[in-house]
Order: C-alpha cells, then sequence, then structure tokens
C-alpha cells in the first residue's frame, strides 16, 4: 500500500479544520484537489475517513484512529528529518524575519518556539514594522524575508502563505449578546475607527464598503490594530479588521463577527528578494511557519 506524506497531511488539515474549503485554502490549492487526495487516501486505507454533510465534516471512527498514528508519525519523520539535517549541518544559522506587529506579537513567538525544539541550531531574529519599512529592508539586505499583506513587487519572490477574512469588531455588552455574523450593509450609520488608508486590508475595506453603498461616520484614524482594537474597547466605535486579530480581541472586552454578504478573504504572502540567496534552513522555516499557521487558524478560529 503506498500512501504519500501530502496525503496524510491533507488528511492531518482537514482533520483539524473540519471543513474542506479552508483546509484546502491553507494548503492553497481548490477544494476539489483536497477531495481528490482524501479520496485517494481513502482508497489506499480501504475506509472512509470523514462523514460529510453541506454543514459539517466529521471524522469516522476509523478516521479517528488513523489520525492519532498519523500525527505520532508526522511528528517523527519531521523531527527525524531535522535531527540529521542538524547533524549534516553542524553549525548555528540565522534567519532574519520581519512581519507587521500584531502578527509578530501573537502569531510568530510560539512558532519560533516549536521550530526551535526542531532545530535549535537555527536562530530566528524577528523584526516588527509596518509594511514599507518591511519592504524596504528586504530590498536592502536587512531582512532575509518578510510575511504580510503584499502586492506583487519588482525584483521580489512572493509566495502565498495564509488566507484571512474581514470581521467586525464590536465592544462587547452583556445587554447585547454577540452576533456570529455581520452584513456589510448593516454597518451603515456606524462609526468606524479605521486604519490609515496607506494600509493595503483597509483600501480593501474602503472599496467594499462604496461597492456595498454604505455610509458611515469617520472615527478615530490609527496606524495600529492594537490601537484600533483598543479603541473598539472604549466605545469610541466599530473596527473591520482582518480575521488574525481574533487573539488580540480575546484579551479585551471585544466581541468578533464575520462580515458577510459578501465575505471578503485576502492573503498573506511571504517575500524575499530576487536573484538573492535564502540562508540555510530558511525554506524549512518557512515550510514550517505555513503548517503551523494553518494549524493555529483551524485551533484558534480564524477563518
Amino acid at each position: 500500500m503506498e500512501v504519500s506524506t501530502r496525503q496524510l497531511r491533507a488528511f492531518r488539515l482537514v482533520a483539524q479544520h473540519r471543513n474542506f474549503t479552508r483546509a484546502a485554502e491553507a494548503l492553497f490549492i481548490t477544494p476539489s484537489g483536497l477531495s481528490v487526495l482524501i479520496r485517494e487516501l481513502e482508497s489506499r486505507v480501504g475506509f472512509r475517513l470523514f462523514e460529510r454533510t453541506t454543514r459539517h465534516v466529521d471524522l469516522t471512527a476509523h478516521g479517528r484512529d488513523l489520525l492519532a498514528v498519523i500525527q505520532r508519525s508526522l511528528t517523527e519523520l519531521d523531527d527525524a528529518i531535522a535531527n540529521i539535517g542538524r547533524s549534516a549541518k553542524g553549525e548555528q544559522q540565522q534567519i532574519s524575519l520581519g512581519t507587521t506587529p500584531l502578527v509578530a506579537a501573537n502569531i510568530l513567538p510560539p512558532a519560533m518556539r516549536e521550530f526551535r525544539k526542531q532545530r535549535p541550531d537555527v536562530r530566528i531574529q524577528l523584526f516588527d514594522a509596518e509594511l514599507p519599512t518591511l519592504i524596504k529592508m528586504v530590498e536592502t539586505g536587512q531582512l532575509d524575508m518578510s510575511l504580510g499583506i503584499f502586492r506583487a513587487i519588482a525584483d521580489m519572490r512572493r509566495e502565498p502563505f495564509f488566507r484571512f477574512s474581514l470581521m467586525v469588531a464590536r465592544a462587547s455588552r452583556d445587554d447585547i449578546p454577540a452576533r456570529k455574523t455581520t452584513t456589510w450593509s448593516a454597518l451603515d450609520g456606524e462609526t468606524l475607527v479605521s486604519l490609515s488608508s496607506g494600509h493595503p486590508h483597509q483600501q480593501l475595506i474602503d472599496r467594499h464598503l462604496a461597492q456595498a453603498g454604505v455610509k458611515v461616520q469617520v472615527g478615530s484614524i490609527v496606524n495600529l490594530l492594537d490601537t484600533q482594537i483598543a479603541l473598539v474597547e472604549a466605545e469610541e466605535g466599530i473596527a473591520i479588521i482582518p480575521s488574525f486579530g481574533m487573539p488580540a480581541c480575546r484579551n479585551r472586552k471585544v466581541t468578533m463577527s464575520q462580515l458577510i454578504n459578501p465575505v471578503v478573504r485576502f492573503d498573506f504572502h511571504l517575500i524575499s528578494r530576487r536573484g538573492r540567496d535564502l540562508p540555510p534552513g530558511a525554506d524549512e522555516f518557512a515550510a514550517f511557519l505555513k503548517s503551523y499557521v494553518a494549524t493555529w487558524a483551524g485551533r484558534a478560529g480564524v477563518l
């Protein structure tokens, strides 16, 4: 029986997300392509892995048993490859990575800690800054790589990394139940705490507000997502923020609901300078980080 690690990793990701569309987005393949991988795996093992309906994806009893084995096997495989790599190189390597402040504070540090368990010989230097600064630092060679909402840039490699969506943040109140979803049209007349127009996702927000014919009251305009969330908590208005801001909201009296009609998604990319070789271990860390973010997003409920 031949089973590929790609099939096993696809199975593990669907099991974590319980949703084929989100798992496919995390792998940057189509849902139909992901379904093919799962059907191939089910054909190889000889039993169904998931019970699927229009609303739910649940593991079968056999699927749960297999998942436990696969998680151990993939962890052992990744550890073995990392250990052999450390032995072969025998020296500490250094990788510099930049990203925006909220991502640097909430996502990267625990990912770096997990990666260090596999590769203690690789040191990750993390730098937090806004997108224009990050682009300039990659261009000048001060950073090896940077993670963020980047457009295509001349002389830059740009790799799709993960897909997030836009959500509404509101101050939580005991007398008003939290909403799971909010339509764009429901924002009409609201006071909006926004980021400055230089932020790519703020430009995306402004376009969709205009397309929906929604008129909001302009509240504070700030530069950092953390400031935006704090002002929402202080009841200065609502905010439209990327779903990766959910963990920061959980530390405040702020509730989140997904924007619908339409759901608006956008991609995070990893950029590096074209024509410049990345340091040893950089590709391995990038692959680890993409898998880590996909798993983290599934656990955190980030869409």
